[in-house]
């Protein structure tokens, strides 16, 4: 019989790179305990497990009391960046399979253009097949499905020896009916293969995208849906008797059942937590503009955030590829504490993207790490304690030192500490290119933001990517090193639904009939994810442009205004508008949200007064100085502290550097603001 002991216990977990951050919270009272443990990446469900077990260990709690299981994944992320998916067919209109290979004509960022090669497509010509149909931008049918066609697609299939199929048909997202067909007819013929028709994951225009977007989703669902059983069943085993929801991409979490239809929304889980989180963060502190740094062991994910609203868009990408799900408008780059430093063949420092993980990680960690890191670095030059995770982890300053002094400091002829100075400066200039990115090239001056870094090597960088870009403030959260976790507790389920309509046919009746299916549609969601009336809302948004433009802008959706709203987008955007040109609506989407009980947030007591529990010789650019070493635990509301100082905890350590003050908030955030 099910259990009748209330379940008021909320439990996080989020899996990077080199760590697995839990999070366990007490509805009723607000109370909260972290854990981190070591990734387990030959099988993520153990990591999981196991910080499981151990947050339990920690609160003193029974599994039985937990009624919901929160997760943050990189599954598909990393399964994508390393094209390590399921091996995958593509069917398609019969004319139409150089889709992929022609793509568009853009060329990266920072990418010679003389130089650039076009990376292989996650599909190669010979696993694309035709099948004989064709459909009008209009929906008409100017040729009828051809099943035989769809038999032999599938015989093909079967002899290339695929584990997961995409259909992307032409004009499909004006009229499903040939592409379910063909999808159906595939499933039957093709047992135990990953099936996924475009328009169950992106119904809107342009097949290139819709195309990657299919396949994407197909060469993932393998893998997740096998993940996302095995984290069930070891739930179960556990005595967890609690729903499974996974953060997606657009800062929202959805149902186990949801996720392995379309896996493919999980691909920024992890990242999307951690900025739900320092919103929540930001908003207890009463902080309006935000810049979100999230340094894990691996990379950097950079995002901005203004009063509070997260921005989503529909033109990111995972790696190579263009993935145009909304999601949240958010830089990643390959800098994290765990990214190797080294010297190049014409003699220069470079650090990153390449990282030493979890294992064997930095050489500090006393794993058999060989390669210098920006951890090791930080050890060279006192930044961090001794040990790390409470005790559990003793770091090995020795091994920093010489990994350091072989790597970079002898080949570029520099002392120990010059060379350490020289791995974070590298690093710290990359991330500021990234915060530039998403503030100074859309119009956003930083200085009139504070910067939230988190992350476990977050806290450590902040004041001096602060000092970088002229910010004057500093937020970081009371557990920065477990944020993407407690994010996770302030998400609610969240999904999107589209529809791209015709230019020129977009009048009011359509656009109202359009919204009306997606409300359908997402009534049906609503109904699969269990969330009652009261707390179900919907937004409608259309994405518009000027005729000619190749990207569109998303607008509140308010009638006989959109052409306005669109022009004021338009202009705060680019600087400009165009008053003669014609703007019209390209795709219809409906973002709907089921509200779930908000975390309870706990003041701390008033603070007695910063006491140091040791001292510490730190090597800074400008000399090296004794710092004081601050037990964050042992802080209290109010209490200040000035530069330097070493500021610890079980999930990350805050480096304030001179010229920096720190000031302890009602919620338990740190505060820093720069005095020079």
């Amino acid at each position: 019989m099910p259990s009748t002991e209330p379940r008021p216990l909320s439990v996080a977990v989020d899996i990077g790179g080199t760590f697995t951050d839990i999070t366990l919270q007490d509805s009723a009272t607000g109370r909260a305990w972290t854990a981190k443990t070591p990734s387990t990446p030959h099988d993520p469900s153990e990591a999981f497990l196991t910080g499981v077990r151990l947050v339990l260990e920690t609160a003193g709690e029974s599994a039985a009391r937990i009624g919901r299981v929160l997760h943050g994944t990189t599954i598909a992320t990393n399964l994508i960046l390393e094209n390590k998916g399921a091996p995958t067919a593509l069917v398609t209109t019969e004319g139409f399979r150089h889709v992929l290979e022609i793509g568009r004509q853009d060329i990266p960022r920072r990418a010679n253009l003389h130089a650039w090669v076009k990376p292989r497509r996650p599909v190669p010509p010979s696993r694309v097949f035709e099948v004989t149909e064709r459909i009008a931008a209009d929906g008409a049918v100017l040729t009828p499905l051809d099943e035989d066609s769809v038999q032999r697609a599938a015989e093909a299939c079967r002899e290339a020896g695929v584990a997961a199929v995409a259909v992307c048909l032409l004009h499909a997202f004006t009229a499903p009916a040939h592409e379910r067909r063909v999808a159906e007819l595939l499933r039957a013929a093709l047992p135990g293969v990953a099936v996924t028709a475009s328009v169950d994951v992106l119904p809107v225009v342009r097949e290139y995208e819709r195309s990657l977007a299919a396949i994407l989703n197909a060469q993932v669902m393998p893998a997740v849906s096998t993940y996302v059983r095995r984290l069930e069943e070891r739930l179960a085993e556990d005595s967890i008797d609690a729903p499974l929801l996974l953060m997606k991409s657009n800062g929202g979490v959805a149902g186990a059942a949801s996720i392995r239809r379309a896996p493919a929304v999980t691909a920024l889980s992890g990242p999307a937590a951690g900025v739900v989180g320092a919103r929540a963060v930001a908003a207890a502190a009463g902080v309006p503009r935000i810049l979100t740094v999230d340094i894990g062991g691996t990379s950097a994910d950079i995002c901005l955030m203004q009063g509070g609203a997260i921005n989503l868009t529909q033109r990111g990408a995972v790696g190579d590829w263009p993935l145009p799900l909304p999601m949240l408008d958010m830089v990643t780059i390959g800098a994290g504490g765990g990214s190797i430093a080294r010297v190049t063949a014409e003699g220069a420092l470079a650090v990153g993207p390449e990282s030493a993980g979890a294992n064997p990680g930095p050489a500090c960690y006393g794993r058999g790490g060989q390669r210098a890191t920006v951890t090791d670095a930080h050890v060279v030059l006192g930044h961090l304690p001794s040990s790390l995770l409470g005790g559990r982890m003793q770091l090995d300053v020795a091994a920093s030192e010489a990994v350091v002094m072989r790597e970079v400091a002898a080949p570029l002829n520099l002392s120990l500490h010059e060379a350490a100075r020289g791995i974070l400066a590298v690093v710290d200039s990359n991330m500021v290119g990234a915060l530039r990115v998403v503030s100074v090239e859309r119009g956003h001056d930083p200085r009139d933001f504070a910067l939230v870094p988190f992350g476990g090597a977050g806290p450590l960088h902040g004041c001096a990517l602060a000092a970088m870009l002229g910010i004057g403030q500093v937020l970081v959260p009371p557990s920065p090193g477990v944020l993407c976790a407690q994010g996770l507790l302030s998400a609610d389920l969240r999904a999107e639904f589209s529809r791209s309509v015709l230019p020129g046919q977009a009048d009011l009746a359509a656009i109202e009939a359009g919204f009306s299916q997606l409300e359908a549609e997402a009534a049906a969601w609503f109904a699969e994810e269990g969330v009652a009336p009261p707390a179900r809302s919907t937004e409608r948004i259309v994405l518009m442009r000027y005729a000619g433009q190749g990207g569109e802008l998303p607008v509140p959706w308010r009638g006989a205004n959109a052409a306005a709203d669109f022009a004021a987008a338009h202009r705060a955007l680019y600087g400009f508008d165009l008053p003669q040109g014609r703007a019209e609506i390209v795709t219809l989407r409906l973002e709907a949200v089921g509200a779930l009980p908000a975390p309870v947030a706990k003041a701390l007591p008033q603070g007695a007064g910063a006491q140091p529990t040791a001292t510490q010789a730190v090597h800074f650019e400008s000399g090296t100085a004794q710092a004081g070493i601050y037990d964050r635990a042992a802080l209290g509301q109010g209490d200040r502290l000035q530069g330097p100082a070493i500021i610890t905890q079980l999930d990350a350590t805050t480096l304030l550097p001179p010229g920096w003050v720190a000031e302890v908030l009602e919620f338990g955030a740190l505060l820093l603001r720069r005095l020079t």
